[in-house]
């Protein structure tokens, strides 16, 4: 939250300033590489504005920011004289939250605004002061905002940190002329061997997650579910791509939840996305809690449309007006419907994957009773599947309790609800509702019927909804600064099977792999294996840590000869060596 409120001080200051800016999202960001991967798509443009930013200290302690362009090789002692400090080296990370306040790979010129106590002396690069659009992030790295240069400039100075312009030109020069001469064979190789050895450590602790749960929440979150491959960023502010391993988590929850919902009785269907002005106004309450929410159409090709359509927030107001068609007797009720669908809901700031998104994807139910009694008991019966999928399949505990009156679904009688606790924050967090709407839906949408002895009745209706936030409220209890740590029953893959290859032990370990993996996949269970030969095997268990996978089985060649394979559990990282005649049952 506090990484969301400094963000929004800095787009207030910008427009304080009259900067236009343009601020595209994209997966989280660590290196220039990184950028370069995500630029094309999320058309950061031109190449020459895409930025690298390196945040220094000096032998003496001074702290510097330096921004050049992404494809400049810097020397870094002539950056250390050009900035007029001895013996510049990257800053520790403590430095980073204390006087910039940002992450690692989240280093800004925006960070100026946070260092009130001028710790950080800023610096550009003059090759960058001609270009009209500079892509930086905005202090973080799933972002990426643009500004001119002289814009750039402008912001340092207001914000008390007029930059130095660094001028490069001469030891441009100065490197052409050596590169003309030879260089010494066996010093210089062993040195560049070292740094590119340097290089390659530096890459790898970037696969980590680098933000803490218990210091950093939002950035570790945001960290947990990009690193893990579960969502990618659209270029509409609010809106992500669910990717393989996200979906086929809500794919098991839905399995669930759909077969007990039909237990119940209830039957699946599915209604337009559209609602029309004048239905969507028809219950006055229930308009006045969404209006703010509410995403409209009003266009068709370049031509206005005489009556706006509203994007379905939720689908009471389009489903009722089928209900009053379908329900005449008391024959036809009870009505029970359900659909798997997405909704829009727009108007609001700070979107989190998962936990408020503008678009998201949910199952909704509608319901119509003939007595309170039955509509009563159903909403409780829905309620407590809601739980069911919290705590047996999510491994979430839940309360169940009903919502004040300020807090009830808009135009409802009245809703309950599950309601998880995130102990990293120590906060509450709404799980899914069950609503009693009373009578007044069939009120406002004349849905009316004849009971046994020929009077005139309003149905008693229900409406109930869980989404994909159950997959963020998952992540956000059982993930640690690791990754992901996935419950069993929603796991894509329960059983990550990893040879361990040693020189000319492939084609034997990859092949008893096999047999495994077909073993385990016989017994029911999800798995997979990872062959690749371009990743060590370091590599794949942080990968797949990342990932969540309950159960990794290692199998090397000591472990061939003994029979048996390394077990080692993601929830606590426990190993345990098992044979291999009994490892399917374990």
């Amino acid at each position: 939250l506090a990484a969301m409120e400094k963000q929004e001080m800095l787009f207030a200051k910008l427009k304080d300033l009259g900067i236009p800016t343009v601020t595209k999202e994209h997966k989280q960001c660590f290196t220039a590489e990184d950028v370069e991967s995500v630029a094309e798509e999320c058309g950061l443009q031109p190449a020459s504005g895409r930025c690298k930013n390196m945040f220094l200290k000096s032998k003496k302690g001074d702290l510097f920011c330096f921004t050049t362009q992404s494809a400049s090789k810097i020397d870094m002692k002539v950056l250390s004289k050009k900035l007029g400090a001895p013996e510049c080296r990257f800053a520790g990370d403590e430095y980073l939250t204390s006087v910039l306040q940002v992450v690692k790979g989240s280093v800004t010129p925006f960070a100026a605004i946070n260092d009130t106590e001028n710790k950080c002396t800023f610096a550009i690069d003059q090759g960058l002061m001609k270009e009209q659009t500079l892509w930086l992030h905005p202090l973080h790295n799933d972002k990426s905002t643009s500004i001119s240069a002289d814009n750039l400039v402008k912001f340092l100075e207001a914000v008390g940190h007029p930059p130095k312009i660094l001028d490069f030109s001469d030891a441009e020069a100065s490197a052409s002329e050596g590169a003309a001469k030879p260089k010494q064979a066996a010093g210089g190789e062993k040195k560049a061997g070292k740094a590119e050895n340097q290089k390659d450590v530096q890459k790898e602790t970037l696969l980590s997650i680098t933000a803490k749960k218990e210091e950093d929440f939002a950035n570790w979150y945001s960290e947990v579910i990009t690193r893990s491959d579960m969502i990618d960023y659209y270029d509409i502010s609010g809106c992500y791509i669910l990717k393989p391993w996200s979906f086929s988590i809500w794919e098991q929850i839905q399995s669930f939840l759909d077969g007990e919902i039909k237990k119940l009785g209830v039957q699946g269907c599915y209604f337009p996305m559209f609602v029309s002005q004048k239905a969507l106004e028809a219950e006055k309450d229930h308009i006045e809690g969404f209006s703010p929410e509410v995403a409209w159409v009003t266009k068709s090709g370049q031509s206005e449309l005489e009556n706006p359509i509203a994007v379905r927030p939720t689908s009471e107001t389009i489903m009722y007006p089928a209900f009053a068609k379908w329900i005449r007797s008391h024959r036809d009720l009870p009505l029970k419907l359900n659909q798997w669908c997405n909704v829009v809901r727009w108007e609001f700031k700070n979107p989190t994957p998962f936990i408020r998104t503008r678009e998201f994807l949910w199952q909704e139910g509608h319901t119509a009773h003939s007595s309170l009694e039955s509509a009563a008991t159903e909403v409780l019966d829905i309620l407590d599947l809601y739980r069911r999928v919290y705590e047996e399949l999510l491994a979430v505990p839940v309360v169940k309790g009903k919502k004040t009156e300020t807090e009830k679904f808009a135009g409802g009688f009245y809703t309950t609800t599950v309601e998880a606790f995130i102990p990293a924050t120590a906060r509450g967090i709404q799980g899914a509702t069950s609503h009693n709407l009373g009578q007044n839906f069939g009120k406002m949408f004349k849905i009316e019927y004849e009971d046994e002895k020929g009077t005139k009745q309003i149905p008693w209706q229900n409406s109930w909804g869980m989404t994909t936030r159950t997959i963020g409220v998952m992540v956000m209890i059982h993930a640690d600064n690791q990754g992901l740590v996935l419950p069993p029953r929603v796991a894509p893959i329960q059983v990550i099977v990893i040879p361990v290859v040693y020189k000319d032990s492939a084609a034997e370990l990859n092949s008893k792999a096999e047999e495994l993996v077909e073993a385990l996949r016989a017994a029911g269970i999800r798995v997979d294996i990872d062959t690749r030969s371009n990743y060590t095997a370091g590599w794949k268990y942080n990968h797949w840590e990342q990932k969540g996978v309950p159960i990794r089985l290692e199998l090397g060649p000591k472990d061939l000869e003994k029979k048996q394979v390394r077990m080692v559990r993601r929830l606590d990282n426990s190993k345990e060596d098992v044979p291999l005649s009994v490892i399917v049952p374990k």
